[in-house]
C-alpha cells in the first residue's frame, strides 16, 4: 500500500473543514470534512510513526482546531486557520512524514 503524506492532509481538512463551513453555513459539514483528514492522518500516523506520535498528533491537530477559534478573535479567522494547519502539517512532518 502506498504511503500517503500527512502534512498537506491536515492543512487541507483544516482550511478545506473551515472553507465548507464558512461557504455553506453548515458547520457539521465543515466538521465532516476536518474529521475525515483526521481519520486519513491518523491512520499513517499509526502506521508510520506509531502509537506515542500517533497520540501527539491528534493533539496538535484537534488543539490547533480548538485554539484556532479563540486565536481568531484576536488575529482574523484566516489568519487563525492558517496558523492552526500550518503547525499541524509541520508537526505530521517532524513526527511522522520525514521518517519516510
Amino acid at each position: 500500500m502506498a504511503r500517503i503524506p500527512t502534512a498537506p492532509v491536515v492543512a487541507a481538512s483544516l482550511v478545506g473543514g473551515y472553507l465548507v463551513a464558512r461557504e455553506t453555513g453548515v458547520r457539521p459539514l465543515g466538521g465532516a470534512v476536518l474529521a475525515a483528514g483526521g481519520v486519513l492522518a491518523g491512520r499513517e500516523w499509526v502506521r508510520h510513526a506509531g502509537p506515542g506520535a500517533t497520540v501527539a498528533l491528534v493533539g496538535v491537530y484537534l488543539g490547533g482546531f480548538g485554539a484556532s477559534h479563540p486565536l481568531a478573535k484576536k488575529i482574523g479567522a484566516w489568519p487563525a486557520v492558517l496558523t492552526a494547519a500550518g503547525t499541524s502539517a509541520a508537526a505530521s512532518w517532524v513526527l511522522s512524514d520525514r521518517k519516510g
